[in-house]
């Protein structure tokens, strides 16, 4: 199965990316987690102000085949959520690496990005999930 991969960003073995923008970084779930759940029919973002550490939930996804979370690959404070989820929550199954970005952080320690896979290891990251049937990192 084809996937597709945002080279600007990193990768968590969640599957979750995240991209620094200016001194902000966009997280969201990866094309083969959005492909793993299928149709995305709701999601619950976190608010505004809230702290999350590397490897805590920050999102709750829904969808037809699953129930469960996104976990943040970095630590930070959430700054902004894209409440045009909350409406249109497929967006995450049609765009993941742009209109479906699910929050905006505040890193607390931006070195922990180089800890994460760029766009290359991530992919075959994948591959080996994909040949060895291994856990995909969903919950």
């Amino acid at each position: 199965m084809g996937y597709t991969y945002d080279r600007r960003a990193k990768y968590a073995h969640t599957h979750a990316w995240v991209r620094l923008e200016g001194e902000l970084a966009v997280i969201g779930v990866s094309d083969y987690a959005q492909q793993q759940l299928s149709d995305v029919m709701w999601v619950e973002l976190p608010r505004i102000g809230f702290v999350v550490a590397a490897g805590d939930p920050i999102v709750a996804i829904e969808s037809v085949k699953a129930s469960g979370d996104a976990y943040s690959p970095i630590c930070g404070e959430v700054v902004e959520v894209n409440t045009a989820l909350e409406a249109k929550s497929d967006l995450i199954n049609q765009d993941p690496y742009g209109q479906a970005w699910l929050a905006k952080l505040r890193p607390s320690r931006p070195t922990e990005l180089t800890e994460l896979m760029d766009a290359p290891a991530y992919e075959a990251f994948v591959a080996e999930i994909e040949k060895t049937g291994g856990n995909p990192g969903l919950k």
